[in-house]
């Protein structure tokens, strides 16, 4: 989740919001002394944290050279039901368009959507922008416009779960992915492992590569989006596991000046900071440049998978990572959907492979052709228009 997503980012991921910025009160209680985490966060689920970080080294099923289609632990759902001779009507109700992690994924979709064109004779797309009560509207205009299938990308978990539901009981088939929905009425919930095994990663990387005890900065985009919620709630187990002093938990809105604001005060309040975490890469770019504009040495840091990030990592020789949330999974709703409509079974949840770029792979995911705010993970370079469709 991000951020890469700069245009970024969620993850979530990414997940640029125009709701205003919550407070780290906002999202925890009073935390204890020396901690700086707070309590955990009411999305922590122990059963699904377990289950994503034992995912993390899972083999997966499906072509080798086609992560979208790949599945972690497929549990299969008969879709006879929904059979249906096309060519098809495919709808879609997307969050938002307000980030380059956005963009790039939704670029992704309609080439996914040429590549099958054959097969759907009409592909109707509404941006919510950021907006829960235009998506719910959306949602309920789509269901009079004779969709075959319904893809949903919700604004936010819980605002959103009461439109998804009236869509299941419309008949429709539905797929949710990229943020999830409070209830399991959608044929298949697509999505990369998932917020627990990003926010693990990319804090236990922060936590062993910073000295004992020192500060970290945690930097999040919003609060209320399932993805973001459960990283940030993993990369508090780490943390608390490593017992490091989480000096603040700040959000950025995804927003590059707020972020170097926030950073230069704390090097300003604390003298020093020891690592930075993100639940997002959009802004790590900025967090980077704020460090440096400070005269300070870049602490222990994580990113994401958008190039600004990985160029900067290897010119500037960062001890970073990048724990990713895959835009190649803007190709799978589609797939997914005409599988359904074929009477297909498909896994549900639809988990898919959820790659880290480290030290020992980053030369691999760097592309000098592509734009900075362009996604590594795109999975795109077989689909139509690559690469002028992503520039």
């Amino acid at each position: 989740m991000a951020a890469t997503a700069a245009l970024l980012l969620v993850s979530l991921a990414g997940c640029a919001t125009d709701e205003p910025a919550a407070s780290p009160s906002d999202a925890s209680s009073a935390p204890p002394a020396g901690a700086g985490t707070g309590e955990q966060s009411k999305f922590f689920v122990q059963a699904d944290y377990d289950n994503e970080l034992a995912l993390l080294d899972a083999a997966p099923t499906g072509p080798a050279d086609k992560p979208w289609e790949q599945v972690l632990n497929p549990k299969m759902v008969d879709t006879a039901k929904f059979k249906k001779d096309g060519p098809h009507k495919i709808c879609f109700s997307n969050a938002a368009l307000n980030n380059p992690w956005r963009q790039v994924g939704f670029k992704t979709m309609q080439a996914e959507v040429e590549a099958q064109g054959d097969r759907i004779e009409e592909f109707v797309h509404v941006d919510a922008e950021g907006k829960d009560q235009k998506q719910i509207a959306d949602i309920n205009d789509l269901l009079g416009k004779s969709c075959d299938a319904l893809i949903v990308s919700p604004n936010t978990t819980a605002t959103l779960t009461p439109a998804v539901e009236a869509a299941c009981k419309a008949g429709l088939p539905v797929v949710v992915f990229d943020r999830g929905v409070d209830t399991d009425c959608p044929v298949t919930f697509i999505n990369p492992i998932g917020g627990y095994g990003f926010g693990h990663v990319g804090a236990e990387f922060v936590s062993q590569k910073m000295k004992p005890g020192g500060k970290v900065l945690a930097l999040r985009i919003l609060p209320g989006v399932d993805v973001l919620e459960t990283r940030w709630s993993a990369a508090k187990v780490a943390f608390d596991k490593a017992q490091v002093d989480v000096v603040g938990v700040e959000f950025t809105d995804g927003d590059p000046a707020k972020t170097k604001k926030i950073v230069n005060d704390y090097i300003q309040r604390h003298g020093t900071i020891d690592g930075v975490w993100m639940d997002a890469g959009a802004v790590a770019v900025a967090a980077v440049e704020a460090f440096q504009d400070a005269g300070q040495p870049v602490p222990p840091i994580n990113g994401e998978d958008q190039l600004d990030f990985l160029k900067m990592w290897k010119d500037e020789g960062l001890t970073a990572i990048a724990p990713t949330y895959p835009t190649y999974q803007w190709r799978t709703p589609i797939i997914a959907a005409l599988r359904i409509l074929d009477g297909e079974q498909v896994s549900a949840p639809w988990k898919l492979p959820q790659p880290t770029i480290t030290q020992e792979n980053l030369d691999s995911y760097l592309d000098p052709n592509m734009p900075p705010l362009h996604y590594a993970m795109c999975g795109c370079t077989d689909l139509p228009g690559y690469p002028q469709r992503w520039k």
